[in-house]
């Protein structure tokens, strides 16, 4: 497969129409319908369902859809930072991580280089542990943070000072609202919504000393901007980190720690033996010079 070809079928699939993606391309539309079927040829798999006012994915057209966008993503990755100039340094630096505040330290990092290295840009990718390792893997983050109990066996990596706090997000209204903290018991019966990975329940399970397969789980969440919104509007009550939603003010949602303090450590990885550019060895140096700074100021931390 060529990339100019996974470039075509995006954009048809975008499009929904061989004629407003021919035309985005600046191709001819036979041309175009020729190379979607020479690649539906050589995958030996439809990819087009072709109605007649527009065309639409088969599940094998998604499939191919996520691994192209992945593709040239990667492409394009790799030849912007090849065209990076020797003499200034710019570039891209490819940023995923969790919903959790310690990105302030990567911010501060990111800020402090901005001011000496202006042309380098910084791309986010927000998600769960599974999420980002998944990106991680295929060479499309340069950089990933991850909240424990996510594996990290695989990867080099620096401990970030700082630790998020597990509790129970909930409205304001609610009776367990009054309480200062929320302990095992609380829970019984409660409808909740938990993160869907599969070492977050684990951990849980040892903090509830219990089956984590026991609780009312009514939905489940990726990143919790979403679910507080479902806990908003009454489904149930969400186990979560803090520091990730402001509860202050007018929100009409309560955060309340757990008791006994369940706490999660977080680490910035990144695969081991990777070559990096030289804006990423950069940031690594600034993230590393950042994080000596606040171990001096704080060395409890």
């Amino acid at each position: 497969m060529e990339l100019r070809v996974l470039r075509y079928f995006l954009t048809v699939a975008r499009e929904e129409s061989i004629t407003a993606a021919a035309k985005a391309l600046h191709i001819t539309q036979p041309t175009l319908s020729k190379q979607l079927m020479e690649l539906e040829d050589t995958l030996g798999k439809q990819l087009f369902i072709r109605g007649s006012r527009k065309i639409s994915l088969t599940e094998e057209g998604m499939f191919l859809r996520k691994r192209a966008q992945e593709i040239i993503d990667l492409a394009d990755k790799t030849e912007a930072d090849f065209k990076k100039s020797d003499e200034i340094i710019s570039g891209n630096i490819y940023i995923g991580g969790g919903e959790t505040d310690a990105m302030r330290i990567i911010a501060r990092a990111a800020n402090n280089m901005q001011r000496e290295y202006p042309n380098v840009r910084y791309h986010l990718f927000s998600g769960n542990a599974e999420d980002v390792t998944e990106r991680l893997d295929k060479g499309l983050l340069d950089f990933g943070v991850l909240i424990e109990p996510a594996s990290i066996q695989k990867y080099d990596y620096l401990k970030l000072p700082a630790a998020d706090t597990w509790g129970l997000l909930m409205p304001k209204d609610c009776p367990l609202a009054s309480r200062p903290s929320i302990r095992p018991e609380d829970l019984t019966d409660l409808p909740l919504l938990c993160s869907r990975q599969t070492l977050v329940r684990n951990e849980l399970s040892g903090w509830l000393g219990q089956d984590f397969g026991r609780l009312n789980i009514v939905a489940t969440y990726n990143l919790i901007y979403n679910a507080s919104l479902m806990v908003e509007e009454g489904l149930g009550y969400a186990l979560c980190l803090d520091k990730l939603l402001n509860t202050a003010g007018n929100s009409k949602l309560a955060f309340r720690p757990f008791e006994p303090v369940l706490k999660s450590g977080l680490n910035i990885v990144w695969q081991k033996h990777q070559v990096f550019s030289k804006a990423s060895a950069l940031f690594l140096k600034m993230l590393q010079t950042e994080i000596s700074e606040i171990q001096k100021s704080n060395p409890f931390i």
